[in-house]
This record gives C-alpha cells, structure tokens and sequence, in this order.
C-alpha cells in the first residue's frame, strides 16, 4: 500500500542483502529513497534494477565518516554481518556499529527525525535463556573472534538509548534473527546459503559440530514487514524488539532438507563447532506479535523454494 505522503529515507546498507529488500518496497510504498554503501559486502547487483526509479540514488560512502544529507528517516543496516565477513577486519566491524552508529545518530538528532538500528540475536550470545525474550541480557564473550560484531551491535544499542534519554531522539531498535532469501552473498558462510550451493553443486554439507545446534529462519520480505511496522510504529515504542521466526530447526534438518528440496546426491560431512558459536537461537516475539501485530507469515519450504530458484540462477545450474 503506498503512503500518501512520499518521505525521503536513508537506508544505510542499501546494496547489501536485507539494505536492498528494505529499498526495493520502501520505494514500492511510494518514497523517495537514497541508498548508502561502501560496498565492502554489498553488491551493486543488488540495487541494478533500481538505478532507473528516478525516486532512488545511491551513494558510496562508509558511516565511519560524517554524512550530511536531508532526509525525513533513517533505517542504519550498515555492517558486515556473516562471521567470514565479520571477522575479516574486526577492527573495521567495531568500528562500523561504533562510529558509524555515532555518525548517524548525530544526522537523526540534527534533523530531528526517526532512526531504526538494525541490531541482532548476536547480542544475546551464546544464550542460557530459551527462547530468547528482550529482557534478556545476554552471555557473550567479550574477547572471542565474535566479540567485534557482538560486542559492537550491543554499543550500539547502547549509544541509541543514550541518544534516546539525553537528547530525546526518536529510535526504534530492531534484533533481527537468522534472515533468509535472495540476493544473500553466496560467500558469506551463512548456513542456508552454503547448504543450498553446496547442495545445487552436488559437494558435502558442511555440518559444523553434531549438527543439533537450532537456528530459527526467517525469510526476507517477512523481516522487511517486521522492519516497516516498527519504523511506522507509536514514537513512545523504542524496541528492542525481536524480529525473526519463532519456528525452530537443528542444523542438520535443514541440511537434509536443502538436499531433499534441491535434488541432491550430496553427502553431510561434519567438522569442529567455530568458537562460540551459539548451541540455541529462537526469538520470542511476544512483544512483536502485541505492539507491531507482526509474525511471520512464510514458512521455511515455501522461503526455500525461492531462494534455491535464485542460487540456481546465479550459478546457472
């Protein structure tokens, strides 16, 4: 449904995988949207069937630096956000949620409009509650090869809500679960999408630990949902609110159904758990459901069927 007043809207991240969803329907409900990305994980062929929508412009620029831009919202997906990706140059990653979460802070303060913080479940660690709910603070590691993405998703959490109580600034917070879905980088170690390629090519299934470990998956144009109703949301509702299906599956039910749906002769190899690597991820999203009246609506087969259709493309099998 598209808005009646066209607002202007900064999406950081905008090339990359969930950025490019969000700028896609933001401009579908009828905006103007001005994308910004220094493409160290984003892709410009995420946002090419966009470039001819006289209502959407990119930027290359890195939230590490100060941006000065008019605009009447900003959605600030900013960050690498696959561990390869992550872990890559954690110095950078810290330096992504910190600065970068200042920087646009600041523009949000300056212009006196609504900033959304795309957080994550990375905050709540390896966790010793199940499901996670919002209250719960976490166990994580603040030293471990994980630390610069964990650690600095929750400063940023932190600056938001300073920002929110010393300069009244209207935020919305967001902990976004295990996404799924087209455009996601082929590269990026995530679990669907190595399974999936690993399936479509007929390698083994690279299953890290016993495979028991849960995940819950939610697909794309959900989360996009999820994102758009929080943003919409009463200014009084700040979040943090958990955004992710509620649904939950071991590793190894989706290693054997990405080879079931795709097909394959592939075989499940299993190799050492990464260091910290979280044995439970389930959201409750009680408070998603009571004041976003959002919940998932796709379950994972149909979510996989059209994310296989797209890997299938990409690497033309």
């Amino acid at each position: 449904m598209k808005s009646s007043i066209k607002k202007r809207i900064l999406v950081t991240g905008g090339a990359g995988f969930l950025g490019s969803h969000l700028c896609e329907r933001l401009l579908k409900d009828g905006n103007e949207v001005i994308c910004v990305d220094n493409f160290y994980t984003g892709d410009k062929s995420n946002i090419v069937h966009l470039l001819n929508n006289p209502f959407f412009e990119v930027l290359r620029h890195d939230i590490c630096f100060p941006l000065y831009l008019e605009v009447d919202e900003i959605y600030n997906l900013a960050c690498p956000a696959s561990p390869i990706h992550y872990q890559f140059d954690p110095v950078q990653t810290t330096k992504t949620s910190v600065h970068g979460s200042i920087n646009m802070l600041g523009l949000a303060k300056r212009l006196k409009i609504k900033i959304l913080q795309a957080s994550t479940s990375e905050i709540y660690g390896d966790p010793v509650e199940h499901p996670q709910k919002e209250t719960y603070w976490g166990n994580v590691n603040p030293i471990g090869p994980r630390a610069c993405y964990d650690e600095g998703k929750r400063c940023a959490e932190t600056l938001f809500f300073d920002y929110h109580r010393q300069h009244k600034l209207t935020i919305k917070v967001a902990r976004i679960f295990n996404t799924y879905g087209p455009r996601m980088h082929p590269n990026d170690g995530r679990v669907v999408s190595n399974f999936i390629i690993q399936a479509l090519k007929g390698e083994e299934i690279s299953v890290y630990g016993d495979g028991l470990q849960t995940r819950s998956f939610c697909y794309v144009d959900d989360m996009i949902d999820g994102f758009i109703k929080l943003m919409n949301s009463s200014d009084d509702f700040t979040g943090p609110v958990n955004l992710g299906n509620p649904k939950e599956f071991s590793i190894l039910e989706l290693a054997k159904l990405c080879i079931k749906m795709t097909n394959s002769k592939s075989k499940i190899s299993y190799h050492p758990l990464p260091i910290n690597d979280p044995r439970q991820r389930r959201p409750d999203i009680t408070l998603a459901k009571e004041k976003l009246d959002w919940y998932p609506k796709i379950d994972l087969k149909k979510g996989l069927i059209k994310t296989i259709d797209y890997f299938r493309r990409l690497i033309n099998l």
